[in-house]
């Protein structure tokens, strides 16, 4: 992989670095497809259980490198747009170190994270409606999801920016961090998550995604679709006999054929 995105591997994090720091990592077609073959790593590798995104510079990410839209092929811009990238993330855990700017596919990026850690000078937002264009990229989907409607409104249509304290007051990240630590910060919440059974995690994410999704009913026979197999893995048992032996436990992490189709 080319150094447009750098990957690096800590204990069983993966730490995925936008590395365009000339045009403040600016998303373009081939960094998107970089982007796109790192989280499948992530994912798809059994020694990996969360992963870190972040960018270089000092600039997490600008969004769309807009210079490189006007001269792209429409056919493949719509191939590896950042909708494929946002609509489908991760699906173990990833956690956004946000250091600078965030802005429009760049917050659309930290939106589809599950976790974020933010320098208390970021800042973040969807100024596209500035430049006739759409927060399309999951903006206009997520963000009235994450915060209040009118507050959502405001951001969306405005396009005006967000500072990193008011995102943390309306609950967007999840710590603050003087400048220069947010990676540092993400790595310790990841290997807190990364102590836990990966099965576990994998599941319990799962499931509160889609509890955003149709009647409580339909919720809840989700739930015990996702967590039944849990509940007989090799990891629950195994979660029993280190608590009762006062030991560490040593995960196995192994899906079901049932499970691994639903997660």
């Amino acid at each position: 992989m080319s150094d447009r995105v750098r990957t690096s591997v800590q204990g069983h994090v993966l730490v995925v670095t936008l590395n365009r720091p000339e045009v403040r990592n600016a998303l373009d077609s081939e960094t998107a497809r970089q982007l796109v073959a790192a989280l499948r790593e992530l994912d798809s590798s059994p020694e990996l259980f969360a992963g870190i995104l972040t960018g270089a510079g000092g600039t997490f990410c600008s969004g769309m490198d807009l210079k490189a839209f006007a001269q792209s092929d429409p056919a493949d811009l719509a191939e590896h747009s950042l909708g494929n990238l946002t609509r489908d993330p991760a699906v173990k855990p990833l956690i956004a170190a946000v250091e600078g700017w965030a802005l429009a596919g760049g917050f659309e990026l930290m939106l589809a994270c599950d976790l974020a850690i933010a320098s208390v000078t970021a800042q973040f937002g969807l100024p596209e409606v500035k430049r006739g264009l759409v927060a399309a990229g999951g903006g206009a989907l997520r963000l009235p999801r994450r915060v209040p409607a009118a507050v959502a409104m405001e951001f969306l249509l405005t396009g005006e920016p967000m500072s990193a304290s008011r995102a943390a007051q309306l609950g967007l990240v999840n710590q603050l961090v003087p400048a220069g630590h947010a990676l540092k910060a993400a790595m310790q919440m990841a290997e807190r998550i990364a102590q836990n059974s990966p099965l576990a995690v994998r599941a319990t994410k799962a499931i509160a995604l889609r509890a955003w999704d149709g009647p409580q009913s339909e919720a809840w026979a989700m739930q015990k679709q996702i967590a039944g197999p849990v509940l007989v893995s090799e990891d629950a048992r195994e979660g029993a006999a280190a608590f009762a032996a006062k030991r560490t436990p040593v995960w196995r992490g192994r899906l079901s054929a049932a499970i691994s189709i639903i997660v």
